[in-house]
Order: structure tokens, then sequence, then C-alpha cells
């Protein structure tokens, strides 16, 4: 039997995502073997607190950081490892294959994130993303800097966990013209709005989603609609082959959804939830995040709770829905997964 080709990697932020992830790596690890040829190895892990490194023999064991990590413990702590001082020494300095990066979305200058996936894009390693900041910042520098040094960039985890959005898009999609998209894309806000229909309150709602590992570090980014529009700047670039920015996108949020309305729509036999559009136009396209009330009945109306959605209007292939129910953070880590194996296992 051929040895399984070993695949260094590590992790950049080791919150919900990346402890999902690594719980993954121990239930899979004989599958990724068995079916893929592939043998996964965290050889090192960057949160706030600084940084390890382990290259040597099986690299850090994934149960080990999970205990140490549930402790409270900070990676640099991490027993048996060679400590560093932050993620980008991490980045530049170690032996590894693969960067994966989730730490915690940062708008403003996109650190450490951006540093470290081009830390890793420009020593040719490849980069897989859960992270959005990075390519809202800087969709196409990235993208040119991989190409140059002949490294692999993928990111279906930043748009909607584990729907296959992107894939979709850039894969299934070829030859369409894209008319409009619209989706659900935050499946905070989705869970807060279905709840407060129901009668909960807001911030026992938005508790809940904190508490699942679902909402943002900072749910500001989810409520006021920006992680939405994030991910539809990703769609833009990735999908639509439209270079557009944040700047571009207008943006509402649901803070100043009401108990009231909620009711009101619900009496009209319709639903708000926070919409985000995609709408073609002869320079380009017209996009938009914002609370609308849609019929109960449709299909953005039917996606409730945890769920997100998307729907693709084009000419050759007429109109495509996607939805997924996702409660937890293992469908974002799976798409990290899947993208782990895409480029190890590519030609």
């Amino acid at each position: 039997m051929t040895e399984p080709a070993v695949i260094k990697l590590i992790l950049i932020g080791f919150g919900s995502v990346h402890r999902t992830f690594a719980r993954i790596l121990l239930d899979k690890r004989e599958l990724l073997t068995r079916r893929y040829g592939l043998d996964l190895r965290v050889v090192g892990i960057a949160d706030s607190g600084g940084a390890t490194y382990h290259p040597e023999g099986n690299g850090l064991d994934p149960a080990a950081l999970l205990a140490h990590k549930a402790i409270g413990a900070s990676a640099r702590t991490f027993p048996g490892g060679q400590p560093l001082p932050d993620a980008l020494s991490l980045a530049q300095t170690a032996d590894y294959d693969l960067l994966l990066e989730a730490s915690p979305v940062n708008l403003r200058d996109g650190e450490p994130a951006l540093s470290c996936i081009r830390a890793a894009l420009g020593s040719g390693r490849s980069a897989v993303l859960a992270n959005k900041a990075p390519l809202v910042l800087d969709y196409a520098g990235l993208h040119e800097l991989a190409a140059s040094k002949g490294s692999g960039l993928t990111f279906s985890a930043t748009v909607c966990g584990g729907l296959p959005v992107i894939n979709v898009g850039q894969r299934d999609l070829v030859g369409a013209d894209i008319r409009r998209i619209e989706g659900i894309f935050n499946s905070t806000t989705n869970y807060i709005l279905s709840s407060m229909a129901a009668g909960e309150d807001y911030a026992s709602a938005l508790a809940e989603a904190q508490r699942r590992g679902i909402a943002e570090t900072d749910p500001a980014l989810d409520v006021e609609g920006w992680d939405t529009a994030n991910k539809l700047v990703i769609i833009a670039n990735a999908v639509l082959g439209y270079p557009a920015t944040l700047n571009e996108v207008e943006v509402q949020g649901i803070t100043g959804v009401t108990s009231a309305e909620l009711a009101v729509a619900q009496r009209a036999g319709e639903v708000i939830k926070l919409v985000a559009s995609a709408e073609q136009t002869r320079s380009g396209y017209r996009l938009d995040v914002c609370p609308r009330s849609v019929p109960a009945s449709s299909f953005l109306g039917g996606i409730s709770e945890w769920q997100m959605g998307i729907a693709f209007f084009t000419d050759i292939y007429e109109d495509i829905y996607l939805k997924i129910d996702e409660r937890e953070p293992t469908a974002t880590a799976a798409a990290m997964l899947r993208d782990v194996i895409s480029l190890s296992t590519r030609n």
C-alpha cells in the first residue's frame, strides 16, 4: 500500500471553527488516509496569546490541543512545542504546506490574518480561509500573489459555511449570465428574526447564537449587516466576476426591526428577513443588504432559524436554489476540510 501523503498544517486562530476542525481531524483520520491518501498533521497553532510550533513526529496532538484550550490556556504555552510570539512569526518561520485562517474578522486592516496569508502565499504555500476580511480588503491582491507564486487560495468556508456557494458559482455555473442573486447569508440574524417573530426577545436570541459559536466574535458584524455584506462582496468577486468593494454595498442591519413590524408582516402572510442581493445592471451589479418582507411561502421566506440559502437567477441554467441548516460551527469547519482535501489532491 502506498504511504499516505503527509500534509503539514498551521492553524491561525483557535476559536470555535478551528477547534471543531481539530475534532473532525480526529474523527476522520482513518477515512482521510483510506479514501484520499492523506495524513493531515497540525504542526502549529496561533491564537491571541501567541503561537506554538512542533514539526516532529505527528506534530501537535489535536486531542491535547483541545484539552489545553478547554482550560483557557494560550497556544504559546502548549507543552512540547516551540513557543513563538505571534501568528505572523509562525506563518513566516514554520515548515508547513497549508495555512488555515480562522481568526476573528477585522475589517479595519485585516490583521493578523492578512499578513499571515501574504506570508504563506508569498513563500509558495497555499492558504485556506474561513476569515472573510482578507478577501474583502484585498481580493485581487491576494489572488495576484497566489498566481505569481503558484500557490493555492481557497475560501469556500467564508460564504454560508458548509453550503458550497463559491464552488457551485465558479464550477457549476460556467458559461452562465447570472442576472440576479438573492440570499440569506447570516444564520445569527435569521435565528434572531425567527425567534422574535415567535415571541422571544432580541437579547436572548443573540445570546443563544453566541453560545452555539455561530455568532461572530463581534456580534455587531452580524446584526448590523456587515457579515452578510462581506459575503456578498466575496460572491461578487469570485462568482460574478465583478470587482466589488464593501463601499459599494448598501447595508442596513436588523437592529431597527421591531416585534411590532414582525407581527404586521406575519398577519400579511409574510416574514422579515435580512436579504442580500446582487442585481445586474449595464455597468456591473447593484449590491445591497437590508431587512425585507418576503412571502412566507417563498424560498427566502422558508429559510428559517439557523438556515441560510441562496438563489441564482441565470440565463442558461434557469433558477437554482440552495439551502443549509447550520446550527453549529461543524459545517464551516468541514468546508475548510473540503478545501484542504481539494488543494492536497490537485494534480
